[in-house]
């Protein structure tokens, strides 16, 4: 961890960029619900090994991702999701061949892989790589999903779907379609306040508290959810220690409530934190 967090990332691209994020967020520990070092968090079909064959499956993909945006950089926005959906596909089968089927990373493809189809977007234009260039690339790339893959389906199919017909959430959707706005309210302002494994904790309690996480919905419903961030905020109004992060550990283990969707972010915030 402490050997990750020394380098210097602003001389890496945003692809070398997402693979060291995974990595770091899977190393963090402990970690409230979620897989770490110490334990498999509230979920029984995976382990740290088995992220650490997921996120090795993954990897390759973000430069594919870059590339695809470099070679699309001059269509239209509203174009660029069809064009990177069938790459985004690949890297899933991808992961779901390296797990035996369990779904590790798939949030985490979907936002790291526009950050990364974004960078090369920006690259092709000879734009610079900024953090509030991509996360205004992102938000036009994405313009319109929750419109079309959420509004315009009554007929709820899929968990996002139900989710935002019985309460309004809008998911990893909306967080894309709003360029990342949890990310950059709740984590990028307050980062340079702490260093190392600290920093990260703040951060995933800072997500945790303010995230509508899909996963604790799935989980919990909106109880679920209103106690993970009742619990993270209070943490965050207090001087936690590890004692503390275990304390939220073992009670969210017992609820068989995970923070999954927050894990994700944490890892888009690394990336972002790291660039200009």
């Amino acid at each position: 961890m402490a050997g990750l967090l020394a380098t210097n990332p602003q001389q890496d691209d945003v692809p070398t960029l997402a693979a060291r994020a995974l990595r770091i967020e899977l190393d963090l520990t402990p970690k409230p619900g979620l897989v770490d070092r110490a334990n498999s968090g509230s979920h029984q079909d995976m382990d740290h090994a088995l992220f650490v064959k997921s996120i090795a499956a993954i990897t390759p993909w973000f430069s594919a991702f870059m590339q695809a945006g470099q070679a699309h950089a001059h269509k239209p926005a509203s174009e660029q999701l069809r064009l990177l959906r069938p790459q985004g596909i690949a890297c899933e089968q991808a992961m779901l061949s390296a797990t035996n089927g369990v779904n590790t990373h798939k949030g985490g493809i979907f936002s790291l892989g526009l950050l990364c189809f974004a960078a090369g977007r920006l690259q092709g234009q000879n734009r610079v790589v900024s953090a509030d260039a991509l996360c205004r690339q992102v938000s036009e790339i994405c313009r319109g999903l929750v419109a079309r893959e959420l509004m315009a389906r009554p007929q709820a199919a899929t968990a996002g779907e139900k989710q935002f017909h019985a309460y309004g959430l809008t998911g990893a959707r909306g967080e894309v379609e709003q360029g990342f706005i949890t990310v950059r309210r709740a984590v990028l302002p307050f980062w340079h306040q702490e260093q190392g494994e600290r920093r990260l904790h703040n951060a995933l309690l800072r997500l945790m508290a303010a995230n509508a996480d899909s996963n604790l919905v799935s989980r919990g419903g909106m109880a679920g959810l209103r106690y993970v961030q009742d619990y993270a905020a209070a943490l965050l109004a207090t001087s936690w220690n590890s004692d503390s992060l275990r304390e939220m550990d073992n009670a969210l283990m017992a609820r068989r409530l995970s923070p999954g969707g927050s894990a994700d972010l944490l890892a888009v915030a690394y990336v972002l934190a790291s660039l200009p």
